[in-house]
């Protein structure tokens, strides 16, 4: 079964609101089996637009990481940031089939 993620690109504009709402997260994430890939971290915007902030969070499916956005844990937390924060999400199904070089 493919593993669902959730890739987001956030500028924070409240960074006091958006405390508020990271110390709160962890609580759906960890229902949801949800671990964090990527967050914050250096990068580079090789082609396209950017946002400050990056995140990937990996869930054990796809369906997990779409409970996950609809858990009233998760809304709570989202709640929280008051506006804080410009966010792009989406949720994605990972891919499990075939890599390149592979027969």
């Amino acid at each position: 079964m493919a593993k669902g993620y959730w890739i987001g690109r956030v500028d924070v504009s409240n960074p006091e609101a958006y405390k508020n709402y990271v110390a709160a997260n962890g609580v759906a994430f960890a229902q949801f089996g949800g671990r964090f890939l990527v967050r914050g971290g250096s990068f580079e915007a090789v082609s396209g637009s950017s946002r400050a902030r990056n995140v990937v969070i990996e869930f054990p499916s796809y369906d997990q990481a779409l409970a996950c956005w609809n858990s009233p844990e998760y809304q709570a937390a989202r709640a929280k940031q008051e506006g804080g924060a410009e966010i792009d999400l989406i949720v994605i199904e990972g891919y499990d089939g075939p890599q390149p070089g592979e027969a």
